[in-house]
């Protein structure tokens, strides 16, 4: 349920999904009933939904008391969402309690939440599933992309009261607690997608605090945003260190993906990086040294590697200065492979721009199209941010494009040994079609390499 925060005070019942998926079956079924006598005719669907719809409008109070009447394994309480357009929505918490400020995003993934929950490329964000069922599977101990979590809450229409995995070690509602990350359930997510779908990424504001009015948790929503400031340097590792883990035999679909492969020597720029990332560079034969996103680049280039990695990354390229500048010095001097953050930061470091999106791109079916073969690649992606394409200098080729709006996806500047994508390759979660990208960045070192002796 949402109401529109007026300036006389007053409120309305504002439901933008024109129905509302607490009602009851049995509550249906009543007016249904009472709608039709029944008999051997059929009945068109025109005329079920005409009879229904009515009764389903008029029905969110009664929606929202049975939602609270139901027994859950975990405790709950009242939870507020309030948007920076004005607009509450009403739900029950299930993680830690208190107020969190962020910006909302809505994520098309239909399971991975784990993976969603320990991306640091969510810090500042509050991440909105679409698909209304979440935490069946609980959480394992396999599936994080990082040691923490970074965003700033969870929303869920529905989450589960019970948890059947065979991997699963704890409850999502628990885990959430343990990492101080609020989540709300209860609340009507398709409209709330709607919304941003409409008018963009909105300021947000959870909080269970029942002693702030309404008006009083608008106005920290309408004081806050993300644009411009640097997340960056609160996800990055604080220390260098090396990276030697790689992904299970169950990952190795690839005939390129071998044990006799060459070794290469690859120095990552945590940016946000996750797990998953540096598993497949490191199946591909890469020894990997995992450095802080301040790290200057002087350094990297004295460890003497054969390709740098640029990581993806959490907010605003142009917030973080010092990260374009690394990466324009180690541009020329070795390969250099962008993911991300990384593709956005490669995109300033050569001359372009970038620009933030209406509502971003979030989740695990994204089509993209390699513009030199044709071929379209289903993607996961993660961003905020795009490079603008008719700003980069010339000598730098646009090699993917999203097909759902057109944006830049991918990059490369051939004479610079410059290779990058602004989606995920390394399918945790989603597709594996991107996984070649990290064969790509190999091949092109061992071509720099073999040039060079």
């Amino acid at each position: 349920m949402a109401t529109q925060i007026m300036p006389a005070g007053t409120a309305i019942i504002n439901n933008h999904s024109g129905v509302c998926p607490q009602i009851s079956l049995g509550f249906v079924r009543n007016a249904f009933s009472k709608s039709f006598s029944f008999s051997s005719e059929k009945i068109s669907r025109a005329s079920v939904r005409k009879a229904i719809r009515p009764v389903v409008k008029c029905s969110v109070q009664v929606a929202e008391g049975n939602a609270t009447s139901v027994k859950r394994p975990y405790t709950t309480v009242d939870t507020r969402l309030v948007l920076e357009d004005g607009t509450v929505w009403r739900g029950r918490s299930f993680g830690a309690t208190g107020t969190q400020v962020g910006e909302v995003v809505f994520n098309t993934s239909l399971t991975g939440y784990q993976e969603i929950l320990t991306d640091p490329s969510y810090a500042g964000q509050f991440v909105l599933m679409t698909q209304p069922h979440i935490g069946n599977t609980g959480i394992n101990t396999d599936d994080e992309e990082s040691d923490e979590c970074f965003l700033g809450g969870l929303i869920v229409r529905n989450l589960s009261a019970t948890v059947s995995n065979w991997r699963s070690t704890e409850p999502l509602s628990d885990y959430l607690k343990k990492r101080n990350v609020m989540g709300i359930t209860d609340i009507d997510t398709r409209a709330i997608t709607r919304r941003l779908r409409e008018d963009g990424s909105l300021v947000g504001v959870l909080t269970t605090d029942t002693t702030k009015t309404d008006e009083e948790i608008l106005d920290m929503a309408r004081n806050w945003s993300i644009v411009g400031k640097d997340l960056i340097s609160g996800v990055s590792c604080k220390e260098p260190y090396q990276w030697k883990d790689k992904t299970g035999t169950e990952w190795e679909f690839s005939k390129e993906v071998s044990a006799d492969m060459d070794t290469f020597n690859v120095v990552a720029y945590d940016f946000g990086v996750k797990q998953n990332i540096l598993r497949r560079l490191t199946s591909y034969g890469c020894k990997i040294t995992v450095v802080p996103s301040t790290w200057p680049a002087s350094e990297v280039l004295k460890l003497n590697p054969d390709g740098v990695l640029f990581s993806n990354g959490p907010g605003d390229p142009s917030a973080v200065p010092y990260a374009v500048e690394s990466v324009r010095e180690c541009i020329g001097q070795v390969p250099v492979f962008g993911i991300c953050m990384g593709h956005q930061l490669l995109g300033q470091a050569l001359g372009g721009k970038t620009f933030k999106m209406k509502f971003g791109h979030h989740g695990g079916n994204h089509p993209v199209r390699h513009l030199p073969t044709g071929r379209v690649e289903i993607s996961a992606q993660n961003h905020n941010y795009a490079v603008d394409p008719a700003s980069l200098p010339e000598g730098v080729e646009v090699t993917h494009i999203n097909l759902n709006d057109g944006t830049c996806a991918g990059m490369t500047f051939p004479a610079m040994k410059v290779m990058s994508i602004q989606y995920h390759p390394e399918s945790s979660p989603g597709p594996h079609d991107a996984d070649p990208a990290f064969y790509d960045f190999v091949q092109m070192m061992k071509q720099n390499k073999q040039s060079r002796s």
